[in-house]
C-alpha cells in the first residue's frame, strides 16, 4: 500500500509539473529564429499545437486556443448570435489538426459542454470579445496537442521580451474569399494603441481591451474564418509562446493602416481564471488546484504510513 501511494503521488506530481512546464512549447518545430517562419505560408504540421478548429456539424466555424486540457479560449462574436439556435451536441473542438479535409492520425475531436461569453461583450464595438469553451472530457497532450501560456496581467505582459508574434488560422486569403484547407501562419508586429487610434487608422475605436497587430503597410492580416484564433508571441527569456490576443475584427483584410484587432488577453486574465474555477466547481470537473489538493492529501497519508 505504501509503495502504491508513493507511485500515485509521484505520477500526479509528474503530470502536473509536465503540464505546467510544457505550455507554449513546440516540440516538433524549433524557436522562430530557427524554423524559418515567414508570412502567409502553410504552417508545418504540429507547428502550432494549441491551435484548434471549432466546428459546427463538422464544418469549420471559428478557431480557438488550448489553455489547458479542459478549456479553449476563443472569441465571443463566434457564438453571440447563434448560441440559442443550435444544440451543443453539434459543436466540436478539433485539436492536432493541420488540413481540414484530412484530419490525420494526430487529431483529437472533443464535444463541448458549455460556452461562456464575457458578460460585457458588445457586438457593435467588438469590446470584451472573448469566450471560453469547456470540453466534455480532457484533451490528451501530445507533440501535436499542447496548451499555450497565458500572461497573468498587463504588467506581466510588458516584462516579457516578445521578439516574434504570429497569427494562424484557416481563414480566407483575401476579403470575402473562401477558407483555406491547410493551416496558415504569418508573422506580424504589435502596434501600439495610440498609433492604431489615429484618425487615418481606426479613429479612436480601439479600447484598452484590444490590441492591434499586423504591418503598417498592410498585406499580412487575419481574415474571415480566423476569428477566435490566437495572436501568439514568443518570449526569448522564457523560451515559450504566450497568447497575447484573440482574433476579433478588422476593416477588410490586409489593408494599409487597418491591421487586425485582437481582444487583449491580459485584460481578461482574472475573468479567465474565475470562469474556469466557477464552472469547474458547479460541473464537478477537477481543476488543477483540486488535483494538487488531492496530491497533498495523498502525501499526508503516505507520511502517516511510513
Amino acid at each position: 500500500m505504501k509503495l502504491f501511494l508513493l507511485f500515485v503521488v509521484g505520477l500526479s506530481l509528474t503530470e502536473q509539473a509536465s503540464t505546467q512546464d510544457s505550455c507554449g512549447q513546440r516540440f516538433l518545430v524549433g524557436p522562430p529564429a530557427e524554423s524559418r517562419i515567414v508570412g502567409g505560408l502553410e504552417a508545418p504540421e504540429g507547428a502550432w499545437p494549441w491551435q484548434v478548429s471549432i466546428q459546427i456539424y463538422f464544418s469549420h466555424h471559428c478557431s480557438g486556443t488550448i489553455l489547458n486540457n479542459l478549456w479553449v479560449l476563443t472569441a465571443g462574436h463566434c457564438f453571440s448570435r447563434i448560441l440559442n439556435h443550435f444544440s451543443l451536441r453539434y459543436l466540436h473542438v478539433v485539436a492536432g489538426l493541420s488540413m481540414l479535409s484530412t484530419p490525420g492520425e494526430y487529431v483529437q475531436i472533443h464535444p463541448v459542454s458549455e460556452i461562456k461569453i464575457h458578460k460585457d461583450f458588445d457586438e457593435e464595438s467588438g469590446d470584451y470579445d472573448v469566450a471560453l469553451l469547456l470540453l466534455v472530457y480532457p484533451l490528451k497532450f501530445t507533440d501535436h496537442v499542447q496548451p499555450i501560456c497565458t500572461p497573468d496581467s498587463v504588467t506581466h505582459e510588458f516584462l516579457f521580451n516578445f521578439t516574434n508574434c504570429f497569427i494562424t488560422g484557416w481563414g480566407s486569403m483575401f476579403h470575402k474569399g473562401p477558407p483555406v484547407n491547410t493551416l496558415q501562419e504569418a508573422e506580424v508586429e504589435l502596434i501600439d494603441t495610440g498609433t492604431c487610434n489615429l484618425d487615418t487608422w481606426y479613429s479612436g475605436l480601439i479600447t484598452e481591451n484590444m490590441i492591434c497587430a499586423g504591418l503598417k503597410s498592410g498585406g499580412v492580416d487575419t481574415c474571415q474564418g480566423d476569428s477566435g484564433g490566437p495572436l501568439q508571441c514568443y518570449s526569448e527569456d522564457e523560451e515559450r509562446f504566450y497568447v497575447v490576443g484573440v482574433t476579433s475584427f478588422g476593416d477588410g483584410c490586409g489593408l494599409r493602416f487597418r491591421p487586425g484587432v485582437y481582444a487583449r488577453t491580459t485584460r481578461f486574465s482574472d475573468w479567465i481564471k474565475e470562469t474556469q474555477e466557477d464552472v469547474s466547481v458547479m460541473s464537478g470537473h477537477k481543476t488543477e488546484r483540486t488535483d494538487m489538493k488531492l496530491v497533498s492529501v495523498l502525501l499526508i497519508l503516505v507520511l502517516k504510513l511510513l
